[in-house]
Order: structure tokens, then C-alpha cells, then sequence
């Protein structure tokens, strides 16, 4: 057997999952029924994968690993959503920053042709908002890659 290319869910950790879990409402996520008040929450993306919530002593736990020497700073991850141009990537940035994001890069030309941009969520999880012209987006948003 191979180990399938599939991703289903990404688990962010957080410093309180309800203040995450608000941050990410106000951006206009819809919260599942599947979530734990104040243990973990979960949010659909319209690419079909989750984004779920959970505290960083917790989800250290649950994958056996250490928990975080510095909460909140860059961790090497970041999460990507793809627009179908630079005016949608300025609009979410805007739209980020007005629900408690930081805008941690502003958007730019990239040097691969593109035009994106970072915002951090109040735990610091960095999202970079891109547009790309050699990977078209379909109408739920999912990438096609060449």
C-alpha cells in the first residue's frame, strides 16, 4: 500500500479554542456541530479539508509531542488559500485584518509571477493569501494544479 495524497483535516493549535473559534466566525467560517465548546472546534473549507482547533498543551499531547517553546510565534507552517486574482487577494487580507488578523506581509508581486500576501489569526498561525496565475482556481476554490 502507498500512503494516499489526501488531506482531510488541519489542526491548529491555540491558546483558548473559543476566542480562535470566534476569530475565525468573524471571518465569516461557519462553526460544525462537531465541536466541543472550549475543547476543539472544526471548520469546513469549501475545498472539502477541516480546520480544527484545539489547545496547544492538548494537541501536544494528542500527537505526542512537546508543546510549543513559543506560543504564538511563526512555527514554520503556514496555511495557503488560493484567489482567482489580486483583488481578491487585497479583499481578504482587508477582510482578515478587520475580524482581529494581522497582516504580517503585505501583498505584493511575488517573484514567481504571483501576488500574494500573509496574515497571522490571533494564535499567530500564519495564512498566505495568493493569487497564482499557473495554478487556475475553480469555483469552490480549489486548486488545479498543472
Amino acid at each position: 500500500m502507498t500512503v494516499p495524497p489526501r488531506l482531510s483535516l488541519v489542526t491548529l493549535g491555540v491558546a483558548d479554542v473559543e476566542v480562535a473559534a470566534a476569530f475565525y466566525e468573524r471571518l465569516g467560517w461557519t462553526r460544525s456541530s462537531a465541536s466541543v465548546p472550549g475543547l476543539v472546534a472544526f471548520f469546513a473549507t469549501a475545498t472539502g479539508a477541516v480546520v480544527g482547533l484545539y489547545g496547544y498543551e492538548d494537541h501536544a499531547a494528542d500527537a505526542g509531542r512537546p508543546p510549543p517553546r513559543h506560543p504564538g510565534g511563526f512555527n514554520g507552517t503556514s496555511l495557503a488559500m488560493n484567489m482567482p486574482s489580486p483583488h481578491a487577494v487585497d479583499e481578504v487580507l482587508r477582510a482578515a485584518q478587520a475580524a482581529g488578523a494581522t497582516v504580517t506581509k503585505t501583498a505584493a508581486p511575488a517573484d514567481w509571477g504571483g501576488y500574494s500576501g500573509y496574515f497571522a489569526d490571533p494564535d499567530g498561525n500564519a495564512w498566505e493569501v495568493a493569487y497564482n496565475p499557473h495554478w487556475p482556481v475553480d469555483d469552490t476554490g480549489r486548486v488545479n494544479l498543472p
